[in-house]
């Protein structure tokens, strides 16, 4: 996979460090964290209610949607962290996480919970099963140095982006073609694929860019 080079963080960056958690019941938790100290960010694990009220920020990872919301039910997660959305808190969702930010979520359990971050509608797992999963490269906008290579895993993609959304990427060609596949709305963004996983902090460092300016 082609992957921008990984910088140590400067030590300005070092000095206002935000504190960013990563949802951690399940999923792609190790590779956000490596991906968020790599941007200068000061990650940490959150499983707890007190320990969500002490960050400024959350990233939400890949992993299986309705286990996750489920588990949100069981921590006593669901309803803080629907509150701190409400109030502002920035937050980050890829793959599973941008299912868990819909307002509405399509071909989901009828019992699965979301949180309504993002004004849109997803369609859980629209390009197929894991064998369907495929790699492209995207063009990502406010994002240097060219094209992204973005990964999907059993992913979802957006079926409807309200009036305050900014799409950010979609799919540039072949049969799901215009497909979109990142946006943003307020402090809140959300890809499909899986930034974590390439090697390439692009996304990341736009995330922690934002949460150092809200």
């Amino acid at each position: 996979m082609n992957a921008s080079p990984v910088a140590a963080p400067a030590a300005a960056d070092l000095a206002q460090a935000p504190t960013i958690g990563v949802l951690a019941l399940q999923g792609d938790v190790r590779e956000h964290i490596a991906a968020l100290a790599h941007c200068g960010a000061e990650p940490v694990l959150v499983r707890r209610a007190a320990e969500l009220a002490a960050v400024d920020a959350l990233v939400l990872p890949g992993g299986e949607s309705t286990a996750i919301s489920k588990l949100l039910e069981v921590f006593e997660l669901l309803e803080p962290l629907r509150a701190r959305l409400r109030d502002g808190m920035p937050a980050f969702g890829s793959c599973a996480g941008m299912i868990l930010l819909a307002d509405e979520v399509l071909d989901t359990r009828p019992d699965a919970q979301h949180l309504s971050g993002i004004d849109m509608t997803v369609r859980r797992n629209a390009f197929g099963r894991q064998v369907d999963s495929f790699e492209v490269d995207l063009d990502f906008s406010g994002l240097d140095d060219g094209p992204m290579r973005a990964v999907f895993i059993r992913a979802p993609w957006v079926e409807r982006a309200g009036d305050g959304v900014e799409v950010l990427a979609t799919v540039p060609d072949g049969p799901f073609a215009g497909r979109i596949v990142a946006v943003r709305q307020g402090n809140v963004l959300a890809t499909s694929f899986h930034p974590e996983v390439t090697g390439d902090l692009r996304v990341h460092r736009m995330f922690v860019d934002l949460v150092r300016d809200a």
